[in-house]
């Protein structure tokens, strides 16, 4: 059984006959890598955007609780949680470009950034995260693949998508992620950075207390992120790898996935939705990841036959009855 060119009977991998062999062309390598002058335009880091970026980053994420405590409605509360959810992405997105290095050229400035304004706030340490993110770079679902629970097993029958889901939903995945944080405070650095996280959290939560609101911390900072971002972060990781495979065609590694303002305001912000382009060349920022798919689509080497309507539609594709 085929579903947009891909086989799924034991795996998401495409077809070996839809995987064209066009490269290298005038501006891609046989990899697809953005050769000269194409690359040096690519790998530009916008670091006065970025600065924007982050600006507004905070500007949402507080703005949001702040409005949500001024309006004094539980509708306004349930839609703050949900938009919390969602900045939650953020907030992982761009700590994963952080890790990266790509969020400042400065690295010493894209790294006090990423952690004292992307990630501590939301529990996302970077150094740590980018150790494990690397691995995964250098070897997608090889020996040392740290994501490998998140990408094995699909297409899966329905009532073990089903499990995942609640599991996440519920806390139980942010449950582990916490315990699996507070433990190791015997090693300094771990201690070190475990303790700037909370000192961000106690932070959060002595200014709401202060402005008259204690519950805002808890229900719209923390519990989001314990409970419907996990949600949000396997459905984003599944629609990157699920049921993919070692290989050095990154076609066979990574799904790519027709982009709609509805996910990307969601799911994919920050243009991580160009996975595929991500995982063809990780140096190029996210402000450039739809200039580097346009290429590798205009070459022929991402075609219709690869690429999914919707994530809704690759869900329904990744499970099976």
């Amino acid at each position: 059984m085929s579903i947009s060119g891909v086989d799924t009977r034991a795996n998401m991998v495409p077809d070996a006959a839809v995987l064209t062999h066009v490269l290298p062309t005038a501006t891609l390598t046989e990899n697809g890598r953005p050769l000269k002058p194409l690359r040096d335009e690519l790998y530009r880091i916008p670091n006065v955007r970025n600065a924007f970026t982050v600006l507004l980053l905070w500007v949402q994420s507080l703005g949001v609780v702040i409005a949500a405590c001024l309006l004094h409605s539980w509708i306004g509360w349930l839609v703050a949680f949900a938009l919390m959810s969602r900045a939650c992405v953020l907030h992982a997105i761009l700590g994963h470009e952080a890790a990266h290095r790509l969020l400042f050229s400065n690295r010493r400035a894209n790294d006090f950034v990423g952690r004292w304004f992307v990630g501590y706030p939301m529990w996302f340490v970077l150094d740590g995260y980018r150790r494990v993110h690397m691995a995964h770079h250098r070897d997608e679902f090889g020996p040392n693949e740290p994501d490998i629970a998140y990408y094995r097993g699909y297409p899966l029958v329905r009532a073990s998508w089903r499990r995942k889901l609640i599991r996440d939903a519920i806390g139980i995945s942010g449950y582990k992620n916490l315990r699996g944080f507070f433990m190791g405070w015997s090693n300094p650095d771990r201690r070190r950075t475990a303790l700037c996280v909370l000192a961000w959290q106690a932070a959060l939560m002595i200014g709401f207390t202060t402005a008259g609101y204690p519950m805002a911390w808890p229900l719209l900072w923390f519990l989001p992120w314990m409970t419907s971002w996990r949600v949000m972060n396997r459905l984003r990781a599944v629609a990157e790898h699920g049921g993919m495979v070692r290989s050095d065609d990154r076609r066979e590694t990574t799904h790519h996935i027709e982009q709609h303002w509805l996910a990307r305001f969601w799911i994919v912000p920050y243009h991580t939705g160009w996975h595929l382009a991500h995982h063809v060349d990780s140096g190029v920022p996210f402000r450039a990841l739809p200039r580097l798919h346009a290429e590798l689509l205009d070459a022929g080497w991402i075609t219709p036959a690869l690429t999914y309507a919707s994530y809704p539609k690759f869900w329904r594709a990744c499970v099976r009855n």
